[in-house]
């Protein structure tokens, strides 16, 4: 029988939860408490220029493509990506840089010729990468996160070792060169802890990165939000934009709707993508399954300091995607995880996609994207984020040889208060609970409530864990739970 289900928040999980649901035959709405739509993947304008506020990394297009062949269509249908090369380059000092290109052949050319020996040990490890990264993508993310045997497969079995190494062991088993084993460490900073605390088996994102690629949607990621918002329409769901949820109403612990902005609006079933911790908030404090307590002692994701940035000319030495690890590694970790403050000299991402897609900036302007990852809960002021967006681009000025100071129309910045106001973030993080051993599928906190009755949960704090591939993933899993348990009851 068709439930009426409200959905908290329009990210992706949100967006592709409600498609799967409305696909079921149920009646589904979206209440999101902005302005526009898209959750973290809101974009800005401003002045001709066109910015992601969020995810600017598009990877693992085959996931986005297995979302969208469920409802008989192709991620062509709704928006076009292009492979870039170099996919990323890094900077490590003045004048000293190295590109990543598009295939993993030319990226062994660039390893050997650093690095005597490594192009065999790149291809070894990347085939065992992509070894993990058919179990985890095509499999195991897929397991909703409600028995730890799920994680009990003759695949998993051979793998068991991997989930007590770690992805720093591993890589610095095989190479030596310090910048090398800073590009394969890189990618797991997506998930959200340190590399020595990230587990073997999570290798998967070199796959990722080194053997299939990264891409480009033209008009940004938010055309991906667009696309799955057009899907979700058509197949009946309905977006309400300012639309706060100040409760969750509840009667003998069965969820029974909501209330938006002072109205009660009725449901059979209450799900959210917004932030887990703030989501049972808004429940009385003994219907909430996890305490202050818990939440303090997780380890989540960086928040960041983000900054959106319009240049007068086009800028040189830099690629759509540009790292500039030029500063200590491990000595910024350690400010962002073990003993939490603003960094001294922190590492920083800058994203100039109107390199790639002249649709993101006025002709012969440049559109940049700054992020500077740093500690949740972290006090954030003005007067900090023109220190540090000074930093960085002297930085910038300095390791690719050339003035751009002068060259700014505006800046904007993001950083930790906006998490918590616009997002409602705990402590402001930017990508949701880290996946270290400990926070890893079952052990992460559950679809489903245990103390109310058709309460559920999708995102980046429960299974499978941050990053915008695993968010399409969380969103079809708790579908897919909420279909099993209506079923059971009838």
């Amino acid at each position: 029988m068709p439930k009426k289900i409200t959905i908290l928040g329009s990210g992706f999980s949100s967006l592709a939860a409600a498609s799967y649901l409305a696909q079921a035959g149920h009646e589904v709405h979206i209440y999101e408490k902005n302005a526009t739509l898209g959750g973290r993947a809101r974009q800005y304008k401003r002045d001709g220029f066109t910015f992601d506020m969020g995810p600017s990394w598009y990877w693992m297009p085959d996931v986005f493509d297995r979302f969208f062949a469920d409802f008989g269509k192709k991620t062509s249908d709704f928006y076009n990506i292009s492979k870039l090369d170099p996919a990323y380059r890094v900077y490590f000092g003045k004048h000293d840089s190295i590109a990543i290109g598009d295939s993993l052949g030319k990226i062994k050319e660039t390893f050997e010729a650093i690095e005597p020996g490594s192009a065999q040990k790149l291809q070894e490890f990347i085939d065992d990468a992509g070894n993990n990264y058919e179990v985890a993508i095509k499999d195991l993310v897929y397991r909703p996160g409600v028995s730890p045997l799920e994680l009990v497969t003759p695949q998993t079995i051979k793998k068991i070792g991997s989930f007590f190494s770690t992805i720093s062991r591993d890589v610095r088993k095989a190479f030596k060169n310090p910048k090398l084993i800073q590009i394969l460490e890189f990618p797991v900073l997506f998930l959200g802890a340190k590399p020595s605390d990230t587990p073997s088996f999570y290798s998967f994102m070199n796959y990722a990165d080194f053997g299939i690629g990264t891409f480009h949607p033209k008009n940004g990621m938010h055309a991906v939000i667009e696309g799955m918002i057009t899907l979700a329409e058509s197949l009946g769901v309905q977006m309400h934009a300012n639309s706060t949820v100040e409760s969750i109403v509840t009667e003998n612990n069965i969820a029974t709707g909501i209330t938006v902005n002072g109205k009660t609006i009725k449901a059979d079933i209450v799900l959210s993508g917004a932030d887990y911790h703030h989501t049972e908030t808004l429940l009385p404090k003994n219907l909430r399954q996890y305490s202050e307590t818990y939440w303090g002692k997780k380890t989540f994701a960086p928040s960041s300091l983000l900054f959106y940035v319009g240049f007068d000319k086009k800028l040189e030495h830099v690629n759509h995607h540009t790292l500039f690890f030029d500063t200590d590694f491990d000595k910024h970790a350690v400010e962002i995880y073990d003993k939490p403050k603003w960094p001294d000299a922190p590492l920083f991402y800058a994203n100039f996609p109107s390199i790639s897609d002249m649709a993101m900036a006025p002709e012969g302007k440049e559109a940049g994207f700054f992020l500077i990852p740093l500690a949740p809960g972290l006090h954030d002021t003005q007067d900090l984020r023109e220190e540090y967006f000074d930093r960085i681009i002297n930085r910038l000025e300095e390791l690719t040889g050339q003035s751009v100071k002068k060259n700014i129309i505006f800046k904007e910045s993001f950083c930790v208060k906006d998490f918590v106001e616009q997002y409602n973030s705990y402590k402001g993080n930017a990508y949701g609970l880290a996946n270290t051993l400990l926070q890893t599928a079952f052990l992460r906190p559950k679809l489903k409530s245990k103390k109310v009755a058709n309460l559920y949960f999708t995102g980046q704090l429960t299974v499978p864990g941050p990053g915008v591939p695993p968010a399409l993933i969380s969103g079809k899993l708790v579908a897919g739970l909420i279909t099993k348990n209506d079923k059971k009851k009838k």
